[in-house]
């Protein structure tokens, strides 16, 4: 509360155990998860032991693609690396990336019928993706404010 009537009063998540506070708990939900699972998705592009991942793909997309679907599919994978990679390193960016990314994701989905339950999964991870963002502007670690 004193935070909030005086801007210059130390944050609560400044103060004591950081640990310990819900605030930074939630954070780090959120950190490890938005890393790990982007690339566990885009490893498994590579190798489908979840799923082949090239059925996600809208024929609307692959007929207007300038390489053939599966190519395609292992470049989104290497693209999902490289956003968890962001978010394990520079989350209060690798968020917003994540969260675009899957609104793209989303897009595609609604273009292949039967698969408006995934795309509506995916809008509640972009969801999670831009809480990540914001709480990130308070504990992200080692990220100088700009």
């Amino acid at each position: 509360m004193a935070h909030a009537l005086n801007p210059n009063a130390p944050s609560p998540a400044r103060t004591g155990s950081l640990i310990s506070q819900p605030g930074y708990q939630a954070f780090l939900v959120l950190h490890i998860g938005f890393a790990v699972l982007p690339i566990i998705a885009g490893l498994d592009k590579f190798f489908h032991f979840l799923v082949n991942w090239d059925i996600y793909l809208a024929p609307q997309v692959a007929q207007r693609l300038p390489i053939d679907g599966h190519t395609f599919m292992l470049v989104v994978g290497v693209i999902e690396i490289v956003a968890g990679l962001l978010v394990a390193f520079w989350p209060r960016v690798g968020a917003y990336v994540v969260m675009l990314w899957l609104w793209g994701i989303i897009i595609n989905l609604l273009l292949i019928p039967g698969f408006y339950d995934i795309a509506l999964r995916d809008f509640g991870l972009s969801l999670g993706a831009l809480a990540l963002a914001r709480i990130s502007e308070e504990f992200a670690p080692g990220i100088r404010r700009v």
